[in-house]
């Protein structure tokens, strides 16, 4: 994994990429695909119906407003996401992956 690292706003976090949006190292597209239906999510409306459906909710105390930021009752987890659906790669594909096990995988797209 290649990328660059960002200190922002107190949070530092891997940019994988930056001039490659939702691609990986070798250039290939990821596609992120929900489980239990198959669906690709294919934007921002979507994945949050199924993150609701999870149990997530919108966390708006962040103070960040170019992520879009999504925390769970029962847990301490946090997703953080930029606010445009075209910077949403494959780092934030895999943290949604390993916070929602047996829901999410993440594949090159065809």
């Amino acid at each position: 994994m290649s990328g660059v690292w960002v200190f922002k706003n107190g949070v530092i976090r891997l940019v994988e990429n930056p001039n490659q949006s939702g691609t990986d190292t070798h250039g290939r597209k990821k596609v992120m695909v929900y489980l239990p239906t198959g669906e690709v999510v294919s934007s921002y409306s979507t994945l949050e119906q199924i993150l609701e459906s999870l149990g997530w909710e919108r966390y708006f105390g962040g103070g960040d407003t170019d992520l879009l930021q999504f925390h769970k009752r029962s847990s301490i987890d946090l997703i953080s996401l930029p606010r445009d659906f075209t910077k949403f790669n494959s780092v934030y594909m895999y943290d949604i992956v390993v916070k929602n096990p047996n829901y999410f995988h993440v594949r090159d797209s065809h």
